[in-house]
């Protein structure tokens, strides 16, 4: 049954049927660190808007509009940050309550950002912010959006994601883009990346067969515990880390408050 929903690059496994899922990089990734939490946010309880947050969507907006359109120099980033937030960010600007003062030192953090991203070469880039989507199993969606995509020589693919602090634990989310890429395509992308706009590291790896059906193997894992939780009423595993400090659910964790609070 399985088979008919993915190509024959990779295997996605058998799962257990169930309310449909959408499984993002970011839920993904939350699981690895959280299971709870990642249930959690698939139930629609999300961490509060933050200045940093809102930031890096800012900045993402720009580099993405640079790319794509090579006019910002010239608009003026004060005037461009204040399109791209009339584009789409105005409710998270609302949400944080930004005054103009406070929203002033975002836009100036957002140009110094701007300045070390154009050093980033851009040969061959295709498209930014690209939104792919596949049915990897009946009822379960992955989906994720792509920084940047580049097409070199012989047409090879290399997918970049852009992080405005540093690179922190990349390979997990660099994984489920590789994987859906090649899911989505029938080809795998010669290279995925993340370069870190604040300090110029990159990390960059080769998708190789072995890694894409582990990370395909991980999901199908999260898929069927998320529904066996679901069909039995239950909560998943609570893992205790410094991503608990932001986490929705820490009022009421008690290993995210012995891991955040102090004494």
């Amino acid at each position: 049954m399985a088979r008919r929903y993915h190509r024959r690059v990779v295997e996605f496994p058998s799962v257990p049927a169930g309310e449909p899922l959408v499984v993002s990089a970011t839920v993904y990734t939350t699981y690895l660190k959280c299971p709870e939490q990642a249930r959690a946010r698939l139930a629609g309880t999300y961490p509060d808007e933050s200045r940093e947050s809102f930031r890096g969507m800012l900045a993402h907006r720009v580099f993405a509009r640079h790319l794509a359109e090579g006019d910002v120099d010239g608009t003026g980033m004060v005037q461009v940050c204040r399109e791209e937030i009339g584009r789409s960010l105005n409710p998270k600007l609302v949400a944080l309550g930004l005054t103009p003062s406070k929203l002033e030192s975002v836009v100036r953090e957002v140009g110094d950002l701007f300045e070390r991203f154009k050093r980033f070469p851009a040969d061959g880039f295709q498209t930014a912010e690209r939104l792919v989507e596949h049915e990897a199993a009946p009822g379960v969606t992955l989906r994720g959006r792509v920084d940047a995509v580049f097409v070199a020589e012989g047409d090879r693919i290399r997918i970049v994601d852009w992080k405005t602090g540093g690179l922190g634990a990349a390979e997990p989310q660099l994984d489920f883009y590789a994987l859906l890429w090649t899911l989505d395509s029938g080809t795998p992308p010669a290279t995925v990346e993340a370069a870190s706009v604040t300090s110029g590291e990159r990390y960059v790896a080769e998708p190789d067969p072995a890694r894409l059906e582990q990370t395909a193997q991980a999901i199908g894992g999260l898929v069927a515990e998320l529904r066996s939780a679901a069909a039995a009423g239950e909560e998943l595993p609570r893992t205790a880390g410094p991503w608990c400090r932001y986490c929705p659910l820490l009022d009421s964790c008690e290993e995210g408050r012995a891991a955040v609070l102090p004494g």
